[in-house]
């Protein structure tokens, strides 16, 4: 019988990935069809004028789930759809792009976590598919403990940035919400726009449990050969 951890990252967080994904994209499809008195571009302004936000931009960006807020240029890229249509999922997306905004002009201290551990990210990228060997490579590198140490940190790094933006996403989320249900935009849709914002959350947490099993599997690989030597 295999490794019941291998199998988890092998079979099951693919599958549960797959479940949470095509839950997400049905939702959004169905809080597509129910329209709003205002675009996602329309509400993602009036939201940022509403906490006196006046320096970030709402943009257009080609291609689909491409939303995002880039707090290096203050933009809230919204992709096309999200930008021009009238509808909850387009309005929830939206104004959950500006609760990242919002995160920012308030420092929230999480964003600015995550935000500096960009760069740690970007070497972990680079350096997983250079240190990624399989269970022989590990067990070799157990001899150099410096070398092994990197190589473990190269597969923690994205455990705890994934476990950094779960609270960052969700948080964004919970700031859209409120001004949705403050400001009487949402009405009778507001239980739509927080489903849709649910489901979009879960695919950062099946992220996260990922990154999280596979950093376990590599560490507990990494012990086990060396309790070997």
């Amino acid at each position: 019988m295999g490794d019941p951890l291998f199998l988890l990252l092998l079979i099951g967080i693919p599958m549960i990935s797959q479940f949470v994904s095509t839950q997400m994209r049905k939702h959004f499809v169905q809080f597509s069809r129910d329209p709003m008195p205002v675009s996602g571009r329309e509400a993602a302004e009036m939201m940022l004028a509403n906490y006196g936000i006046r320096d970030v931009r709402v943009t257009s960006t080609e291609g689909q789930l491409t939303d995002h807020y880039d707090p290096t240029k203050k933009t809230v890229n919204l992709s096309q759809v999200v930008f021009n249509e009238r509808n909850v999922a387009a309005v929830a997306v939206a104004t959950h792009e500006c609760g990242h905004a919002v995160q920012h002009a308030t420092k929230y201290p999480m964003l600015a976590l995550r935000s500096g551990m960009v760069p740690l990210m970007r070497l972990s990228n680079v350096a997983i598919p250079l240190l990624a060997f399989g269970g022989a490579g590990i067990s070799q590198l157990a001899g150099n403990q410096g070398t092994a140490l990197l190589c473990l940190a190269g597969f923690g790094i994205p455990a705890l940035f994934s476990l950094v933006t779960l609270p960052v996403e969700f948080n964004a989320s919970r700031r859209a919400l409120n001004w949705l249900d403050e400001s009487g935009m949402a009405g009778d849709e507001y239980r739509g726009a927080r489903k849709a914002l649910f489901w979009a959350a879960m695919t950062y947490v099946v992220a996260a449990l990922g990154a999280i099993i596979q950093a376990f599997y590599f560490v507990r690989l990494f012990l086990g050969s060396r309790r070997q030597r």
